[in-house]
């Protein structure tokens, strides 16, 4: 099934309908913490932003336009992460904080709300694209706890919504570069196409019935859904801890009924427990997915999410038995330098 175009066209008309607060100022060198450097301010808006992902998104629709400072380190459980105190001084002096929601960075909103300046704006980017029919409750986030699975940006369509979102806000907060924030969204969204289109042309190489997902981290619900394949399991319990033996044993179980042939970990969150049970079950481990992790090192061309999103499709195409030519093949047109502090 192709994903619907319908998703980013719906999500940029709700988009544009939002009311938009207005922003001050506020900068920091490029690639620097200026909450840490004490830089002069040198840009229109001063950014505050949580996970790697979200903070590529802004950079890449932002450039250096605007001062952008990531808050979650990468490689961090960002459902568990508690921001340190000294994070509440760039809250209380940015313009515009965008965080994904969706229950995800509860401490740092909580945070946010009780230090943000007068006239700053904190945008939900999920929470504002997603309606709420449409959220997943699942394994790792049980509908009865009112968590929905927050990983919209895992789906290059959602990450165009994000991205459609950041321009508008963007503008309100530095209209004089309106022009070039639309501009970029634009290179983005080509560029987010295209990885689409990679990846429809290559998962149909995976053999029939096979496009199912065993995961540790249960980061893929929305693209699955979206992309036609099959989230089967995910051992990653909702309070985040190591599953108990019966969970294990009934994801044993179903790995042996659905027959697949790799189970994927992830960098960010090692599991020895999964080791074990693709030894038990005899499939293949694949421990390399990056849930938040990007590619690479700030500054460097293959750190972006959109490099992320190809590394994990291709490992999970590769590992189900299909070949990802189109991923390997495709080249990303990256002209918007990504200036944005990565906290490491």
């Amino acid at each position: 099934m192709r994903p619907s175009r319908s998703l980013t066209i719906a999500a940029a008309l709700a988009i544009s309908s939002i009311a938009l607060a207005a922003c001050g100022s506020g900068g920091s060198d490029a690639g620097t913490s200026a909450a840490s450097t004490g830089a002069s301010p040198s840009s229109s808006c001063l950014v505050a932003t949580t996970v790697a992902p979200l903070t590529s998104i802004v950079a890449a629709i932002g450039g250096d336009n605007v001062t952008i400072e990531g808050i979650v380190p990468e490689g961090t459980n960002s459902h568990t992460f508690e921001p340190e105190p000294q994070t509440a001084e760039l809250l209380s002096t940015a313009d515009l904080i965008f965080i994904n929601g969706l229950k995800l960075e509860d401490p740092t909103l909580a945070l946010a709300e009780a230090n943000k300046k007068d006239g700053a704006e904190i945008v939900e980017l999920g929470t504002l694209v997603l309606p709420e029919a449409d959220y997943i409750y699942d394994f790792s986030f049980p509908e009865d706890e009112g968590k929905p699975n927050p990983h919209l940006w895992t789906d290059p369509g959602y990450a165009i919504a994000y991205a459609d979102l950041v321009r508008a806000k963007l503008s309100e907060c530095d209209p004089a570069n309106a022009g070039e924030y639309q501009t970029n969204f634009d290179a983005f969204a080509i560029e987010a196409n295209k990885l689409t289109e990679a990846v429809l042309a290559d998962q149909t190489s995976v053999p029939e019935g096979q496009r199912k997902l065993v995961t540790y981290h249960d980061a893929y619900a929305y693209w699955a859904k979206n992309f036609d394949w099959e989230v089967v399991g995910a051992i990653q319990p909702s309070s985040f801890d190591e599953p108990t033996p019966a969970e294990v044993a009934r994801l044993i179980e179903q790995i042996r009924a659905e027959g697949v042939p790799t189970i994927f970990g992830s960098e960010v969150f090692p599991s020895p427990v999964l080791e074990a049970i693709a030894a038990e079950t005899g499939v293949r481990y694949e421990d390399s997915l990056r849930d938040d992790d990007l590619p690479g090192a700030p500054g460097e061309a293959q750190h972006s999410l959109l490099e992320l999103l190809r590394y994990n499709y291709r490992t999970m195409i590769a590992g189900l038995g299909g070949d990802p030519k189109a991923l390997d093949a495709l080249v990303f047109v990256i002209t918007v330098p990504d200036t944005a502090y990565y906290p490491q």
